[in-house]
């Protein structure tokens, strides 16, 4: 059942209806932005709603069992509010949506609102972009609970793994840029594959704090991210590079010492005993 005044309530059942849809959204450092179908913006409840250009919404789709609900809407990448950059970046990832309906001739009659959701997958193109908006169910989609798996399910560094992340945390600078996604540092001497896995944190130039995972790390120094950084690497960057855990019994032993804490069950039978039947 959705919640609505009395005076938007009457207005929706005339025939000639001054609505609008406005988008909230929420990232998760707390940016707010406001969005609508309107011709011109909407300032409501303290949030300034800007008249969207070149964005095409699907409809919504709603059941009436648990899957869950979702919504898509392509638009236009816009420099001065969704750039690239800043989804690349990661920055819009999980943000919290709210659409809601409005009388945009008496605001004061409140919101209906139509669905509250996250940002799930986002593609960009060449000049626009693609959202994908998951609904309140989607939580029950994930799984609750340990599973039981040869790896550790604990989080490096978390209060479950006990390992100081700090004690395995360096800094560093840029002494080769190759590209955006793979740069060196010739100061570098941990073997091979010591970060992969790990994460990044630039320190200065155009992706100061922005953060992206290490695919692999050689002893040369040599690191490929998992992807591209948005803006460009130039020598000099500065950053804090941490280690990376494949999550196995040896890593732990030999890596971290850390064996007391491991979280995984490096002794349940593989699926090669699940087949083979009883014998």
């Amino acid at each position: 059942m959705k919640t609505v005044s009395a005076n938007l309530k009457t207005h929706l059942q005339i025939e000639t209806l001054t609505i609008c849809t406005l988008w909230k959204i929420t990232r998760a450092d707390a940016t707010v932005f406001g969005f609508t179908d309107n011709s011109r913006d909407v300032v409501y409840s303290g949030t300034t709603y800007l008249a969207a250009t070149g964005h095409t919404p699907s409809s919504i789709k709603t059941t009436s069992n648990l899957s869950v609900d979702n919504l898509e809407v392509q638009s236009v990448l816009d420099s001065s509010t969704i750039t690239e950059a800043d989804i690349q970046a990661g920055l819009w990832d999980y943000a919290a949506v709210e659409i809601m309906v409005v009388n945009y001739l008496s605001l004061a009659d409140g919101h209906m609102t139509l669905r509250k959701g996250w940002l799930g997958n986002i593609k960009t193109g060449r000049h626009n972009f693609m959202a994908e908006l998951r609904g309140m169910m989607q939580p029950l989609q994930q799984t609750i609970g340990r599973v039981y798996s040869p790896s550790c399910d604990a989080v490096l560094g978390d209060a479950r793994c006990g390992v100081t992340l700090a004690t395995y945390t360096v800094t560093g600078a840029v002494t080769t840029a190759t590209s955006a996604r793979v740069f060196t540092d010739t100061a570098r001497t941990e073997a091979n594959g010591y970060f992969d896995g790990g994460l990044i944190t630039w320190t200065s130039g155009n992706n100061n704090t922005y953060q992206m995972e290490i695919k692999t790390s050689t002893s040369a120094g040599v690191i490929p991210l998992q992807q591209a950084m948005p803006n460009a690497t130039v020598i000099g960057n500065t950053y804090s590079l941490s280690a990376g855990c494949d999550k196995l019994l040896a890593t732990c032993k030999t890596k971290f010492n850390n064996v007391v804490n491991f979280r995984g069950f490096p002794h349940v039978p593989g699926q090669d005993k699940m087949i083979s039947g009883g014998r």
